[in-house]
């Protein structure tokens, strides 16, 4: 079974949409999200363009500030101090990766933690570790609702985390763990990848390493989230778009495997649209 990401965050997106008419008749308006981008980075402009259509899409308002990439750390951190001053903004979020003279860091911690939609803040981190109350970041989140889309059981199950990174390998690690799934989280300095893997009823691949989890490194019917998105060039130099998993190999071997594209991905965006009504909520909820 392939775990259509594109299809689950359409279906969600349909219910959000729903959602709009009640809230803005509850509340007198829709949750608004504001996105601030620096510089022309081409990828980073059309995963932004991406969030904007969701947005709007699902029918909440959304906001885009446009800096140049000479914009200065301390003028970026006033524009997000305006954002968090402001009533109407209900999500914050700053596309990364930033310019090198600004410390990303810094700016991140700028972000009112109850408009932190990404989940980022230092505050939602410590949360999420505590068990407590927090806005989840959104990859991770997203992991979540495809393993259980696909009817795999968490409770009591091996995974296996190929990656530990603060926004997919760690987080992740952390919701399975709160769902009683046995977690292991391997990295380049792990003595032996295969041997590991070998072990997950539940692999999470999130390396960036093209291909690099084949098929003799799954358990036969094992759930395979694949959150990699690597650029290669074919021998005939066409681009291809592949995973940190062999596709077709593991598609033999694993019980579900979600694609690349088509997996992740679309559910990462759907989540952000559901942390910033859910930070609508509980702003409208302190009024």
């Amino acid at each position: 079974m392939i775990i259509d990401g594109k299809a689950l965050a359409l279906s969600l997106k349909e219910e959000m949409k729903k959602q709009m008419p009640l809230l803005k008749g509850k509340y007198g308006r829709i949750p608004c999200l504001s996105v601030i981008i620096v510089g022309d980075n081409p990828a980073s402009r059309s995963y932004v363009k991406g969030k904007i259509k969701a947005a709007e899409f699902v029918g909440m308002e959304s906001r885009l500030i446009e800096l140049p990439e000479s914009v200065s750390e301390a003028e970026l951190i006033a524009h997000i101090r305006e954002l968090n001053e402001d009533n109407a903004t209900d999500g914050i979020l700053v596309q990364l990766p930033l310019p090198e003279h600004i410390d990303e860091d810094k700016v991140i911690d700028a972000i009112a933690l109850e408009k932190d939609v990404d989940g980022f803040h230092p505050g939602n981190v410590a949360n999420l570790w505590l068990g407590r109350k927090c806005i989840l970041p959104c990859t991770p989140k997203g992991i979540i609702r495809m393993i259980e889309s696909s009817g795999t059981r968490i409770a009591g199950s091996k995974a296996v985390i190929v990656g530990r990174s603060n926004i997919v390998g760690k987080p992740v690690a952390k919701l399975l763990l709160d769902r009683n799934a046995t977690v292991t989280l391997a990295h380049s300095k792990t003595a032996d990848l295969k041997k590991e893997t070998l072990q997950a009823d539940i692999l999470i691949a999130a390396v960036g390493r093209p291909e690099m989890i084949t098929a003799d490194m799954i358990k036969p019917g094992a759930t395979v989230i694949d959150v990699g998105i690597n650029r290669i060039v074919l021998p005939d130099g066409s681009p291809k778009l592949v995973g940190d998993v062999k596709f077709d190999e593991a598609l033999e071997v694993a019980e579900h495997i979600s694609p690349v594209p088509g997996g992740v991905g679309p559910m990462t965006i759907t989540m952000l649209m559901e942390n910033t009504i859910e930070c609508f909520l509980a702003r409208m909820e302190k009024r």
